[in-house]
């Protein structure tokens, strides 16, 4: 899936593109330790073969500037039809609030829809109310669900 208005371009973020994509995730979790390219080689090849997860960029003159990733996830209730996951939104601090991550969202809410499935969820640790209304607004219902957390030791 392509949506194309020059000069951003939403598309699926390429297998050559990790190193863009390392980069925006500076701007998701500043204080997470750097992954070494190696490694994070090492897990991203099977991520872009998979059929069932995709990550979505909206590039802007060959820079990634917004990207989220969305995983299709077999279901046997609800008649056997998947649901979806969407995680890692982020844009780049120097391109916020012109609409990017908007659109990647919509392009990945689109291709969970041509999928079939009956949901998609998605979860942030933000409690900022403009961040909130930003997911309202690109077509996520706050309140819908209670969500839960369960981390390693706690």
């Amino acid at each position: 899936m392509i949506f194309s208005s020059a000069p951003v371009t939403i598309r699926e973020v390429a297998e050559t593109e990790l190193s863009q994509l390392l980069h925006l995730y500076t701007h998701l979790n500043p204080h997470d330790p750097a992954l070494p390219l190696s490694e994070a080689a090492e897990l991203w090849k099977p991520m872009v073969q998979d059929p069932n997860r995709c990550v979505y960029g909206a590039s802007l003159d060959g820079e990634l500037v917004a990207t989220c990733e969305l995983i299709v996830i077999a279901n046997l209730t609800r008649g056997g039809r998947p649901y979806a996951l969407i995680e890692n939104v982020v844009t780049h601090s120097d391109y916020r609030r012109r609409g990017y991550a908007t659109v990647v969202l919509k392009c990945a809410l689109e291709a969970a829809w041509e999928r079939d499935c009956y949901k998609v969820m998605l979860m942030t640790g933000s409690k900022n109310e403009a961040t909130l209304r930003f997911y309202e607004n690109a077509g996520f219902q706050r309140g819908d669900k209670t969500g839960f957390v369960a981390r390693p030791g706690g």
